[in-house]
């Protein structure tokens, strides 16, 4: 972990939706001591001092569903996971959920193990997310369906103690049986519960939300699309104040339009996340997924019969698409930040307040990452 005092000037920090220009923070034992405007931070001391004239600076990006990069996927154990960790924090993702797709319980369960071990070396490494096995067949996505499981108590059960409290978040189709009951035992231990993989209405999403699920998985895909008579699970996700959007801002999985409109709509709800697979960071060409083999093809993931099969993109990139497509800097580096961290409950994260972990991005005026610093826990 890096504890060197450091002072970065001259910024336009973005922070909390707002952005403040010619901006400074002092960094001190991994977390912000202090902070201010103009030539203020010359009466302070520092081991470093970077000046970020004409860049902007922004919180360490928090990616709560990924799946792998640099060529590595997170099922290939812990060697994988920190290759993939390495390749996504050069990209500005200073923390990260670890995603795993659907596996047997067996499987599973010594993953998670593994994953609770890492988070325990690695403060970078926030824990696990099981996008499978609980999800609708009908929705499966990129994920085996021979895998795919009703989420019987006993089997929820495991994966919590092989966990060991490192299980963050998971992904359940509210449909399936003992869909509820599990939710709600995933809720008391601790775990978040994100609604996706699913064939539900706007109803049956808002049952699960009042059942204690707080999150939609990549919104619009590997589900019913919003229709003006059937607005389906996004349409239940915009009108809910408690339910964080995840969204995939690749230009492939959510056209830049709706990526503009769900920010419109869900103000401080949307978290850009990745979904991003081994192909992210590395070349195109034949990967596996799970037990799925996938092809890219100009940067995009794709299994045999065409399905998107997660994405190569990093949370610079998405920033950047997001941006584009019309969302206020501010509000896109929000969805990097505050929001993913609010809906795992770490505070802590996501921010450059004065206390706050001392993880940060430097980029360029055109949003190109140029340093990337990381704090303490």
């Amino acid at each position: 972990m890096d504890y060197v005092s450091r002072i970065i000037h001259s910024a336009r920090l973005i922070d909390a939706g707002t952005e403040t220009p010619d901006a400074w923070i002092r960094i001190e034992a991994g977390r912000v001591a202090a902070s201010g405007t103009g030539a203020s931070w010359r009466t302070l001391g520092a081991d470093e001092v970077v000046n970020a004239a004409g860049a902007v600076i922004t919180p360490g990006f928090i990616d709560l569903h990924g799946h792998g990069g640099g060529g590595h996927a997170h099922e290939d154990g812990p060697d994988a996971i920190r290759a993939a960790r390495a390749m996504h924090l050069a990209h500005g993702t200073t923390r990260a959920v670890i995603s795993l797709v659907a596996g047997s319980p067996t499987d599973l369960a010594t993953r998670l193990a593994d994953i609770a071990d890492l988070a325990e070396a690695d403060a970078s490494v926030l824990g696990a997310h099981l996008e499978g096995p609980f999800l609708d067949p009908g929705h499966h996505g990129a994920h085996d369906p021979a895998l795919l499981l009703d989420p019987a108590p006993e089997t929820v059960a495991a994966l919590i103690e092989a966990a060991r409290g490192s299980l963050v978040q998971v992904t359940l189709a509210p449909e399936l049986p003992g869909a509820h009951e599990a939710i709600a035992q995933f809720a008391a231990a601790g775990v978040v519960v994100a609604v996706g993989h699913t064939g539900a209405d706007v109803e049956a999403t808002r049952r699960a939300f009042d059942a204690g699920a707080t999150v939609l998985t990549h919104a619009f895909n590997a589900m019913p699309g919003l229709h003006h008579r059937a607005p389906g699970p996004v349409g239940a996700a915009t009108g809910d104040p408690r339910a964080t959007i995840e969204v995939i801002a690749d230009g492939v999985h959510v056209h830049p339009d709706v990526v503009r409109m769900l920010f419109a709509v869900a103000p401080g709800r949307i978290a850009l996340i990745t979904d991003a697979m081994a192909a992210a960071g590395a070349a195109d060409g034949t990967y596996l997924l799970g037990s799925l083999p996938v092809t890219v093809e100009a940067r995009v993931a794709r299994l045999a019969e065409g399905t998107i099969a997660g994405s190569t993109l990093t949370q610079d990139a998405a920033l950047r698409t997001a941006v584009a497509a019309g969302v206020a800097l501010p509000e896109a580096v929000t969805a990097l930040t505050t929001t993913p961290a609010r809906a795992i409950g770490r505070p802590e994260l996501g921010s450059l307040a004065i206390g706050a972990v001392a993880d940060a991005v430097l980029l360029s005026a055109d949003l190109q990452v140029r340093r990337v610093f990381t704090g303490m826990v």
